[in-house]
């Protein structure tokens, strides 16, 4: 009886410690009010210009599902943060500089978006020197036009009479070709037949 005795005297304080600790522990989490939040996550559109000569300092605009503007460090590269998920727009400009590509979409989707990179390119002035004989006639000056197909139509690009011999088309840009025709002007404004024409390839 007495190993029973103390059997019995192990086991009970053990269920009723057990049911003590149990029961305190579930009272302290009923004792107040359990709320619950929505928390919105947000991420991040990240991306380098390069070279960093033409990066450094470059306008980024955003757009989309949400817009705002963000400048490129001296590096080139540049972030977007705070971003909820939805599609993206974004477009550098850098005065002097032309971008490729010109404008990126990028879709967030439970995550950031890196590597939404740029390259700029110095933007070049291209020109075409033209130049012509003296017209064998007393004349006012002279039209000159201009083509993209050799034949024509073409289309008068000086805004004024040009007195001299020559003339440059300041208005043609890198990979195309241009045709061109001179025509001499009297005094009554009567222009003569095209002269020759000369075709320019911009390089």
């Amino acid at each position: 009886m007495a190993q029973s005795s103390a059997t019995g005297i192990f086991r009970i304080p053990t269920r009723a410690l057990a049911a003590g600790v149990l029961f305190c522990f579930l009272s302290g989490c009923a004792g107040g009010s359990v709320s619950q939040q929505s928390v919105t996550r947000t991420y991040t559109i990240s991306g380098t210009i390069s070279p960093a000569s033409g990066g450094s300092g470059s306008t980024l605009s955003l757009s989309g599902s949400a817009a705002g503007s963000t400048t490129a460090d001296s590096a080139g590269n540049y972030s977007f943060t705070g971003l909820a998920n939805g599609t993206y727009a974004i477009s550098p400009t850098h005065t002097g500089y032309n971008f490729n590509p010109s404008i990126q979409t990028v879709t967030i989707n439970g995550g950031s978006v890196g590597s939404v990179d740029f390259s700029a390119t110095p933007q070049t002035s291209k020109s075409v020197a033209l130049s012509w004989f003296a017209s064998t006639s007393v004349v006012s000056g002279y039209n000159v036009y201009r083509g993209s197909v050799s034949g024509g139509p073409y289309t008068k690009i000086n805004p004024s009479l040009v007195t001299g011999l020559s003339y440059t088309d300041t208005a043609v840009t890198s990979g195309n070709i241009y045709f061109y025709v001179c025509r001499s002007v009297d005094s009554t404004g009567l222009e003569s037949i095209p002269s020759n024409q000369v075709t320019a390839q911009v390089p």
